[in-house]
């Protein structure tokens, strides 16, 4: 069983993946792979027509356009013994995005536990592919885990903010992670929509897709509309174009040569010092932080 479905509903783990679970993971060859996955907002298991399982996270989608199938692209679901477990996880990411951003930090929780259960039968770490608010699920289990649990993140357009990332990687097991931050300007305005509707934790605080100044070696910001960054993946033998579009949250693994990228760090464990450095200067953001902050949107009740 490849993808196993897992879901975060009433802050309790649930899913038809559950009772396979131990058999899986004591059926892994040994070394093989174990990836989580999380997806963003407007997803939810609850939904008939937004389920991730049947998006996203299924070996054949029901649907094209943005979606396209994470598991597939990054190696399972081709029947060989050692592609290892993948973990789809699902959780309520709907309603408003208040509701949404409220409900990714009971589900990182909720996330944290089933890991614990992968480690307790598993002695390698595992690892978590995730998206937009599913960086924040990601982030937030972190302080409940222990050092070596969390192998490798990989942070696509996260909808998190610096200061609790920055929290999170000063845990046990945020220290003992490798986490690759793949941001791009396209993703400017999605960005100032966050920090204008989230109440940011500390002043000027801004999110995780502008980078993350002075993080720990373990962290690599990827900035993949960066023709440097572009240029250096290519002597590497990773092909990425350059963005087809001003503003786009989900170039980040629409992009055409991205899962070959993702496919070798999760599954060949690329060096990370091998990926190129964010280049901040070169590519300033789009749409400026406000010089003085502004109060956040909330929505008026009727």
């Amino acid at each position: 069983m490849p993808v196993i479905e897992i879901n975060a509903i009433d802050d309790c783990a649930t899913g038809p993946g559950l009772a396979a679970l131990s058999t899986a993971m004591r059926d892994l060859s040994p070394g093989a792979p174990v990836v989580v996955l999380v997806h963003g907002y407007k997803y939810s298991p609850l939904h008939p027509h937004a389920n991730p399982h049947d998006l996203l996270f299924s070996l054949s989608p029901k649907r094209g356009g943005r979606t396209l199938s994470w598991p597939r692209h990054l190696g399972f679901g081709r029947g060989t013994r050692d592609e290892g477990l993948c973990i789809a996880f699902g959780w309520h990411a709907r309603d408003t995005i208040w509701h949404a951003a409220s409900a990714a930090h009971r589900a990182g929780a909720v996330l944290a536990r089933v890991i614990g259960e992968l480690r307790n039968q598993h002695p390698g770490p595992v690892d978590i592919f995730a998206h937009s608010l599913g960086a924040r699920v990601a982030l937030s289990c972190l302080p409940t885990l222990q050092s070596g649990d969390i192998g490798r993140m990989i942070l696509l357009s996260g909808a998190e903010f610096r200061t609790p990332a920055r929290t999170a990687l000063h845990t046990p097991a945020g220290r003992s992670a490798e986490i690759v931050n793949v941001i791009s300007r396209e993703n400017d305005l999605f960005d100032l929509m966050f920090e204008r509707l989230m109440q940011p934790p500390t002043r000027f605080d801004t999110a995780i897709g502008t980078g993350l100044p002075d993080a720990p070696p373990a962290w690599r910001d990827l900035q993949i509309d960066a023709e440097a960054t572009r240029n250096t993946l290519k002597s590497l033998g990773f092909h990425i174009p350059p963005p087809a579009r001003r503003f786009c949250h989900w170039s980040g693994y629409l992009r055409p040569g991205l899962f070959a990228l993702y496919t070798a760090i999760l599954r060949d464990r690329m060096p990370l010092s091998a990926l190129p450095a964010a280049p901040p200067a070169q590519l300033p953001r789009l749409i400026p932080k406000a010089r003085a902050p502004l109060p956040p949107l909330r929505r008026v009740s009727s």
